[in-house]
Formats: structure tokens, sequence, C-alpha cells
């Protein structure tokens, strides 16, 4: 959970998409949502949520957003009224090619 930053807790939330010319090319970056997990009621959610964060950075494609991701990905926490719990979502700033490449390879899997 030490890689990943908290950006409810910083009040610093999502940034729109931006375009920026590197080498002469526009190279489309935005935010994503890679991982999203849910937990039950618990006394405190950031403690919880430490191994789920964990577990997806070790997975093929947590490996894969934390090595071309942008920035460091943060994630969020709301709370989830159909089951009284909690909903983090995993957030990472991805070139465009880089959000298809994962949309195609990790999206739909177990991954």
């Amino acid at each position: 959970m030490a890689i990943t930053r908290n950006h409810t807790a910083e009040w610093n939330h999502w940034t729109p998409s931006e375009v920026k010319i590197i080498d002469g090319v526009p190279v489309k970056f935005l935010d994503i949502v890679v991982h999203t997990f849910r937990l039950g009621d618990v006394d405190d959610p950031e403690l919880y949520a430490a191994e789920p964060i964990w577990e997806w950075q070790q997975s093929p494609a947590g490996c894969w957003v934390m090595e071309h991701a942008v920035e460091k990905p943060y994630w969020t926490k709301r709370l989830d009224y159909r089951s009284y719990g909690y909903e983090f979502n995993i957030i990472a700033r991805l070139r465009e090619s880089d959000v298809l490449f994962f949309n195609l390879k990790y999206v739909g899997t177990k991954n």
C-alpha cells in the first residue's frame, strides 16, 4: 500500500485528460480505473484494504500498470450503499496507447 497514494485523504482527485507533445508527436494521457474491489463493513477500511491492494500490485496486471503509469497510481474509497461496505478504486494515469493495451489484455480477465 506504500506504493499507491490515497487521494481521498489528500483532497487531490482525478485530473482531466491532457495532450502533451513528445518528440513532435501529440500524446494523450488519461486517468482510468485499473482495479476495483469491495470490502464489507469493517472498523478500519484502509487497514483492511492493504491486502487486496498489495495482491493486485503483485498480479501481472498490477505489475504492468506500476511499470507503465506516468505517475504513481492512487486509490479512492467510497461507501457502497448496496452492501453497507466500501468500494475501492485504483486509478492510474496512462498514455492512450497504454490504456488500449491494458483494456485489451487485462480487462475482463482474472489478472
